[in-house]
């Protein structure tokens, strides 16, 4: 009997499908070794010898896992194909005792389908010890600044904080763009349309004309500052006459997209779904697990030679000849594993209808989304009709552009949303009749806050993570309550973020250096590669580090983070301080911990009085798990709480509370009445 060791219950169970009795599957449950929580459980002195540990939930696991080993013949370690995976088998390989007792081989593929697992069966290797380095010197190096950085800001600002070698710069981009958006200075600008109408036939719809030269020179964007100006403008083009100096018809082809990566897949599952990119990352695994799509942690656009046949065997059969265009990828990124494969259905012929009668409704979503994408990047561009007109008046130009489609090709499969508008048939030297000029008023918008999509993007395009770790960066800096969203879903700095970033690049610029950390990930790549030893790449972060860090707890004060106030503490009158907590600034008493007298700060207070002691204020709160809630400023000694934020407005039918809800409902807060403002 052979044995295969793999990570999950649900990948064991897929490829058991495609064995016979002659194996036997069982799953590791993830990672069975891991650096102890209570210590750093590194040997900074003996070459950061790491000191592994099987924690005590899973110590269950492992006796199962030996008492199997011991009844089979030889042990195959099937985990997936990147470092984590690569990790996982050594340490079932160090844990079980295989490399001494028994025939042990280590095996790969991409996909979970019969063909795969026959092939990788075929082709045993060894453990790639290049790639085992390279995941536990990512471990160490978060270990270090995690257990060495995290402690320096308990003494410095609040107990309960921790800094992250790469979560940190996520938290410094979001941090800078919130302070882009305060230091922008909006400016105002107009633009100038005119509605025009062909005089040659009766059916001719008007249609719209831009402004976009004035005495031959291209108008920018701020060109037209204020109103004045385009009222003076307007003015002029009154008794203009128009007349169509050029006509430009020409055909515009369309390119489909690549297949996904894993952070185009995140961006397109925030965009199409506003999914986040733990859940998305959650369901293409399962979809993975199923053996539905290829592996799902990737940065590589490379595409099977046997996935290209199928696909053109598909379109072909359903779409016909037209509509199949052979293309392949480059992928831009130069530590992107060529060797790897993009994500995509196991097999082109499996459609979405097929597989969504065996599917949960969110994993149906992702797979659509995922097929679709592939078999379009194999289909001819889709082909549209432009024609823009420019349109003479006085000194002035106009411009008018449209578009149509003439031939669909991908849209067919992965429909992309554009306007289609069809100018009238135009023809040079037409003098056009003007329906009326229209002026509109702008200003210039600072630049968005991150999503889950747009906070991706920027950190693949700056190098910073690897596939496996953008959901974890993501993840891990909101359940600290560095960033939050607004209610738009974006992100923006909390106040201990804003507090934590300052400290951490006054103090530690190169730790939150956005081009160290992505020099970072480049050494780790080449470690994965064989080219550098993890030792020495380390060693080579943490001296500086380590002696920095000893200097930074001698010059920096607890006081530098406390604002001092003209108020007293009413409990035993010493001075009121502002303080920093987990989940903002409150007001603390300058005596603790003798005084332990706080309060709230009047910024987060929401002007409505308590209904419930008619004393205190609503003031917003936050749970242990950073929800927001909106609670009595006298807590504990009343306990009035709502999940909604209150309007301060009173019900007209009970006179409860009004709350305006998540949806933007407005109703009331008394779950025993019904009344729910109508929206006009």
């Amino acid at each position: 009997m052979k044995l295969i060791i793999v990570e999950s219950p649900t990948k064991a169970n897929t490829i058991g499908k495609f064995l016979g009795s002659d194996y036997r599957i069982l799953s590791s449950f993830g990672h069975i070794r891991d650096l102890p929580k209570s210590e750093l459980g590194l040997d900074t002195e003996n070459d950061f010898k790491p000191r592994y540990i099987i924690p005590q939930k899973i110590r269950k696991r492992i006796n199962p896992l030996k008492a199997a080993v011991k009844e089979s013949s030889s042990v195959i370690l099937a985990t997936d194909e990147d470092r984590e995976g690569e990790a996982i088998a050594w340490h079932l390989m160090e844990v079980l005792d295989l490399d001494k007792t028994i025939n042990c081989q280590r095996i790969v593929f991409h996909e979970i389908t019969k063909e795969a697992i026959k092939e990788a069966l075929g082709n045993p290797r060894k453990i790639d010890m290049d790639l085992v380095d390279a995941q536990q010197a990512r471990r160490i190096l978060d270990r270090l600044v995690g257990y060495k950085l995290s402690p320096f800001l308990w003494k410095k600002v609040v107990r309960g904080l921790s800094a992250g070698r790469v979560q940190s710069v996520a938290v410094r981009i979001v941090a800078e763009r919130e302070r882009e958006i305060e230091k922008f200075i909006t400016e105002e600008y107009w633009e100038i349309e005119a509605e025009l109408k062909s005089q040659i036939g009766k059916e001719n719809k008007s249609f719209l004309v831009k402004l976009v030269k004035k005495d031959g020179e291209t108008i920018p964007k701020l060109g037209i500052k204020t109103q004045k100006e385009a009222d003076e403008i307007v003015e002029d083009l009154k008794m203009a006459e128009y007349k169509v100096q050029n006509i430009e018809k020409k055909e515009v082809k369309r390119n489909p997209l690549p297949p996904f990566t894993t952070s185009t897949l995140q961006q397109e599952a925030w965009q199409k779904f506003r999914w986040s990119s733990k859940s998305t990352m959650r369901i293409a695994q399962q979809l993975y697990e199923k053996g539905l799509t290829t592996y799902h942690r990737t940065d590589s656009l490379n595409l099977s030679n046997l996935a290209l046949g199928e696909a053109k065997k598909f379109i072909t059969k359903k779409y016909g000849e037209k509509y199949y265009q052979f293309r392949t990828f480059k992928t831009k990124s130069k530590v992107a594993q060529e060797a790897h494969e993009a994500i995509r259905p196991t097999y082109a012929g499996n459609t979405p209808e097929e597989s969504s009668k065996k599917l949960e409704e969110s994993q149906s979503k992702l797979y659509d989304l995922i097929w679709r994408r592939f078999v379009a990047c194999q289909m001819s561009q889709a082909i549209l009709d432009s024609t823009s007109a420019d349109v003479l008046a006085k000194n002035y130009i106009f411009k008018a552009t449209g578009q149509i489609l003439k031939f669909d090709g991908f849209l067919k499969v992965y429909p992309i949303k554009f306007k289609e508008s069809e100018l009238p048939p135009l023809q040079i030297n037409e003098i056009l009749e003007l329906i009326k000029i229209i002026p509109s008023q702008h200003f210039t918008q600072p630049p968005p806050r991150y999503n889950e999509a747009t906070l991706i993007k920027a950190l693949e395009e700056n190098g910073i993570g690897r596939p496996s770790t953008y959901a974890p960066i993501l993840s891990t800096i909101q359940e600290r309550n560095y960033i939050e969203k607004d209610e738009q879903k974006r992100f923006r700095p909390s106040e201990i973020g804003i507090v934590v970033n300052d400290l951490l690049v006054k103090h530690f610029p190169e730790v939150i250096d956005i081009k160290f950390t992505a020099k970072m990930e480049e050494e780790l790549d080449e470690i994965a590669k064989g080219q550098k030893k993890w030792v020495k790449v380390i060693r080579e972060f943490y001296d500086p580090f380590e002696k920095n860090l000893n200097q930074k707890h001698q010059e920096v004060s607890k006081e530098d983070v406390v604002q001092k106030t003209e108020k007293t503490c009413p409990k035993c009158g010493s001075p009121l301080l502002i303080r920093l907590g987990r989940f903002g600034k409150f007001y603390a008493c300058s005596g603790f911990p003798k005084c332990k007298y706080t309060e709230s700060l009047k910024e987060n207070n929401l002007n409505i009085s308590c209904p419930k002691c008619k004393n205190g204020g609503i003031v917003e709160k936050r749970t242990k798990k950073r929800k927001i809630f909106y609670g009595c400023s006298n807590w504990p000694k009343c306990d009035f709480a709502l999940w909604d934020k209150p309007t301060g407005e009173e019900c007209p039918d009970c006179t409860s509370l009004l709350v305006a809800t998540k949806r933007g409902q407005i109703k009331c807060s008394n779950k025993e009445c019904k009344f729910v403002l109508k929206k006009e």
